[in-house]
This record gives C-alpha cells, sequence and structure tokens, in this order.
C-alpha cells in the first residue's frame, strides 16, 4: 500500500500503517513492547504505563500513540527497563499477590514480566490491602486482592460482551473493581463463556472447577518468557487457552 511508511524501533526499521499505534506496528514485526492494560480488540487506554516509550525524544504510551513516518522510537533503555520494573514492583505491593498458591502461576501476565525484569522480590514495603474476594457466582471467583485496575475486564465486558458487568468505584489507593449489582458477582449478567472472564492478565477473575487443569512446568510462561516469541495473550484467554 502506497500510503504505509517505516518507523525505527530500537534501531530496527519497520513497516507502519495510519492509524496505527507504535505498539500495534512493533507486534506485527515481532518486537515485543512490555504491556499490562492492553489487550487487541479493545479500546486502548494506556492505563498501566508498563509499554512507556521514548517517540522522538517524548515520553508516551506505546498503545495509545499513533505511528508516524520517520518517527524514531526507544523501548529498551535502561532508563525505560528501570520505570517499567518501578511500575511492576508498584503493582505487586499494592496487591496481595501470592503467586506460589496462585492458580494462574506460570500464566499470569504480571508474574511474567516479573521474571522478564528480573525481579526477585519487590523493593518497596507492602500495603497489604484488606479486599474483599466474591465467590457467590457458581461458576466465576473474583479475587480483588489480585486485581491490578488495568480495566481488560471492564471494557471486555463492555465492547465485546455488551453486559457492563464490571467497573470502578472509589479513587486514588481506594479504587476496586466493582460488578453491576448492588453486592455480588451472582447478581449480575456475568457468564463463564464471557470474554470479560479471560481478559485478566492476572488471577483476579478466573473460572471455577478449572484450577491447575493445565499442569505447572507446562503453562506459557514456566516454558519461555513473556513476549518472546511475541504473541497476542489475549487470544490466549479468549480463545480459552493455557492463560484460562
Amino acid at each position: 500500500m502506497s500510503d504505509r511508511f517505516t518507523i525505527t524501533v530500537d534501531g530496527r526499521e519497520i513497516p507502519a500503517a495510519p492509524g496505527q499505534t507504535i505498539l500495534a506496528a512493533a507486534q506485527a514485526s515481532g518486537i515485543y513492547i512490555p504491556r499490562l492494560c492492553h489487550m487487541d480488540g479493545i479500546e486502548p487506554v494506556g492505563a498501566c504505563r508498563v509499554c512507556t516509550v521514548r517517540a522522538n525524544g517524548r515520553v508516551v504510551a506505546a498503545c495509545t500513540q499513533p505511528a508516524t513516518a520517520s518517527m524514531v522510537v526507544q523501548s529498551q533503555t535502561d532508563e525505560l527497563v528501570s520505570w517499567r520494573r518501578q511500575l511492576v514492583e508498584m503493582l505487586f505491593v499494592e496487591g496481595n499477590h501470592f503467586c506460589m498458591f496462585c492458580e494462574k502461576s506460570g500464566s499470569c501476565e504480571l508474574q511474567g514480566l516479573a521474571y522478564r525484569l528480573g525481579i526477585a522480590a519487590p523493593r518497596y514495603e507492602s500495603i497489604w490491602p484488606r479486599r474483599e474476594v466474591d465467590a457467590s457466582h457458581p461458576d466465576i471467583i473474583l479475587d480483588r486482592n489480585r486485581c491490578i485496575l488495568c480495566g481488560r475486564c471492564e471494557r471486555t465486558s463492555r465492547d465485546l460482551d455488551g453486559k457492563h458487568v464490571f467497573g470502578f468505584v472509589g479513587r486514588g489507593i481506594h479504587k476496586r473493581l466493582a460488578v453491576n449489582a448492588r453486592a455480588r458477582l451472582a447478581d449480575t449478567g456475568a457468564d463463564v463463556t464471557d470474554l470479560a472472564i479471560g481478559a485478566c492478565p492476572v488471577g483476579a477473575i478466573l473460572r471455577k472447577n478449572r484450577a491447575y487443569r493445565t499442569p505447572v512446568g507446562d503453562r506459557p510462561f514456566d516454558r519461555e518468557p513473556i513476549g518472546a516469541p511475541v504473541e497476542t495473550r489475549a487470544e490466549l484467554t479468549i480463545n480459552g487457552g493455557p492463560a484460562s
């Protein structure tokens, strides 16, 4: 197509198209830019900032920033990797994450990024918040202790399921995941087949009666780091693959 152009990502020239974001162009060329709130098929919002890059010297979110002709993008500098490491560490200490006991271990994108970034243990003091677990639904469990407020469930429920099951209430440190019922997930229109249930990158929303169906050691990030090779983890969850 004559309207296509090229951009440079970490010294590599790749093709891009009008309207395509930096992250999408990079992914199409096999270049992985870390992300947590982004998932193909739903509106990008740049909430987690893990995909932060420098584009022509400016700090931007790769999932929302459109690529432009001759743009020079830096993604893997020491500075940017340090920022990502701090963001991931803060997500760990702002929730209650116990990877060794979590059934999402090995399929969790937060855990996968921690391993990729070389995080053995967060440097910051844990907050240990008190968060509710909602097991009222016969097929789905909602564990807010593991929620990283990425909004993928909210946008998937709204844009793909057309249900508006999930949303957020509160602000700042008091912000939390809520459902469109007075109290319980069981009182919503949530169904185990909803795409939103598989959209969670961590273990906050899980299908019941499927724990350890894929043995530890056979899960996606047990075998290779997240992003190597580039693949859409959202597709794995939506299609009921190992991340579900």
